[in-house]
């Protein structure tokens, strides 16, 4: 397949000339504005930009920095292209987060080569970037394993609210209704975060977590330490490694999925829209799996009656929102049973022994 190039200049003649120097080995896509450049790139998805600096309007370093923020254009590696042959620019250009920096007139055999120099780069790193993301993803399945050694319904519970967490979020994402606040980055984000919100159990007591019967007031008051024992876990691992931004998700599900939209939750009683997005989020995907599975204390609930326990906390214990999206996709919750997620389960397993 063919890499995409779009190239963005205000001169249509170098538009048509580069173009046609490009054409027999790329993709090539044109745009005679900053403006426009932002929505073919958006649209088309290019493994990469040639960049006019001097454009009206939106020059070249406004429009770089407007593709840095978009999370699906951010990673695309920039060329900027120029007739000013001087340090200062160069260095800015350089500093904007462009790869490289071709000055005018281009040189086409300069030109071929600076592109096919930095789309190896790109792919390679892309390729790196994935093994590190599995190898983090192997991590997440490790911690849900050790979890799991302490109480064997958590496990398997963090994989699957992370499933859950993707199938509502997604349908959040598709309705706009939380605008730039909510996008498919930080689904994503979440998606990773999810497996790490029951991570503070690792600090729990065996007794408290495997006791058969009820809690007494004194040992369920431990047991709600888990929210801020993870918490703190993650915020440390974060900081070690700030990179990972995903973590801070992690850190959000870890500490606020008990929170309570009347206010009465814990572990700070936050209500309504003081507790994070995702959180509200994972209060209802949480309580959803924790009903449709087996507990020591008591046998699995029918998916509707899971269905009903979630509707009743509807205002009270859930984001009422959040709620209705759920019921109105609460078939496909349906067809996520624990059953069919256990390939998933198994698919995981087999890649962290691996």
């Amino acid at each position: 397949m063919m890499k995409r190039i779009l190239v963005v200049d205000d001169s249509l003649t170098t538009l048509k000339q580069i173009g046609a120097q490009l054409a027999n080995s790329y993709d090539v896509l044109l745009a005679g504005s900053g403006a426009l450049a932002l929505q073919i790139g958006a649209q088309e998805k290019p493994d990469l930009v040639l960049l006019d600096v001097e454009m009206p309007v939106m020059d070249g370093f406004e429009t770089i920095a407007e593709l840095k923020r978009n999370p699906f254009l951010g990673h695309v590696p920039v060329i900027f292209l120029t007739g000013h042959n001087d340090t200062a620019t160069e260095i800015r250009a350089l500093e904007s987060g462009a790869m490289d920096f071709i000055t005018k007139p281009l040189n086409r055999d300069i030109l071929l080569h600076r592109i096919e120099l930095h789309l190896r780069y790109s792919t390679y790193q892309n390729h790196l970037e994935s093994i590190i993301r599995d190898l983090e993803d192997s991590i997440v399945v490790s911690f849900a394993e050790l979890i799991g050694y302490k109480d064997e319904m958590t496990g398997g519970h963090m994989l699957r609210t992370s499933k859950y967490v993707e199938l509502l979020g997604r349908r959040l994402l598709e309705m706009g209704w939380f605008g730039s606040d909510f996008s498919e980055s930080d689904l994503n984000m979440m998606v990773r975060a999810a497996p790490f919100h029951d991570i503070g159990k690792i600090g729990i007591s065996d007794v408290f977590l495997l006791k058969p019967g009820p809690l007494s007031a004194e040992e369920y008051e431990e047991v709600k330490k888990h929210t801020t024992i993870g918490a703190r876990v993650l915020k440390a691992i974060h900081d070690r490694t700030p990179a990972q931004t995903y973590l801070e998700y992690a850190q959000l599900f870890a500490e606020g999925h008990h929170e309570r939209y009347d206010g009465t939750g814990y572990p700070h009683g936050l209500g309504g829209e003081e507790i994070p997005l995702c959180c509200r989020l994972m209060s209802v995907v949480n309580v959803y799996d924790a009903c449709v599975t087996p507990r020591i204390y008591r046998p699995a609930l029918t998916h509707e009656e899971a269905r009903r326990a979630v509707l009743a906390g509807r205002g009270t214990e859930f984001d009422p929102f959040i709620v209705d999206v759920f019921d109105s996709i609460y078939e496909k919750f349906a067809k996520l049973t624990v059953v069919k997620m256990q390939p998933l389960l198994q698919k995981l397993e087999r890649n962290f022994v691996s």
